[in-house]
């Protein structure tokens, strides 16, 4: 049976559960010998760290997806690029954060919070999405934005961070694929 997973806006109260799904994630990056994406400490013993997941969560665009017990499994934030990226060349719905946790009863909530950027794309009126992500290691998260629909857009570095821009036109509302 799918587990089953709700959307819902981000509070500051979720600060300490999406910090969680950061420590998993990087405790499984050094698991398998990348520590070039987000290094290789727990994010929750960073004062920095923990101070930017605040920040993201407090954003407009910010959504935590939810198991039917309550746990938070993933997180969303959505809006503008930062400047690190090469600027839109028109209107756009940035994908500014997606991290899932790596539980077992979290199956397919990365695809369900991407599907939800999707509907805000829609509902914002622009269509059009752009995402970045690690683009280091094995190119297997590149793959990822790929197989959720988008084409590789451009590369850019931040210090010794490659990263990737992959971009995702939606099909008119209407339109056969609208709402896929």
């Amino acid at each position: 049976m799918e587990p089953v997973i709700s959307l819902r806006r981000a509070t500051p109260d979720d600060v300490p559960a999406v910090l969680t799904l950061f420590d998993e994630a990087v405790e499984w990056f050094v698991s398998v010998g990348n520590t070039g994406q987000w290094g290789s400490q727990p994010w929750s013993t960073s004062e920095r760290q923990q101070r930017r997941v605040a920040e993201m969560l407090a954003l407009p665009g910010a959504w935590v997806a939810v198991n039917d017990d309550g746990s938070v499994i993933g997180s969303l934030v959505v809006g503008e690029a930062s400047e690190d990226v090469p600027p839109a060349t028109e209107p756009e719905l940035y994908v500014r954060v997606l991290i899932g946790s790596r539980r077992p009863g979290a199956k397919g909530v990365g695809r369900r919070l991407m599907a939800h950027a999707d509907d805000l794309a829609r509902e914002a009126g622009p269509g059009y999405l752009r995402v970045d992500c690690y683009a280091g290691g094995t190119g297997r998260l590149v793959e990822y934005y790929e197989s959720c629909g988008y084409t590789r857009l451009s590369t850019f570095t931040v210090e010794d961070w490659p990263g990737q821009v992959l971009e995702r036109r939606l099909p008119a509302t209407g339109q056969p694929g609208a709402g896929a």
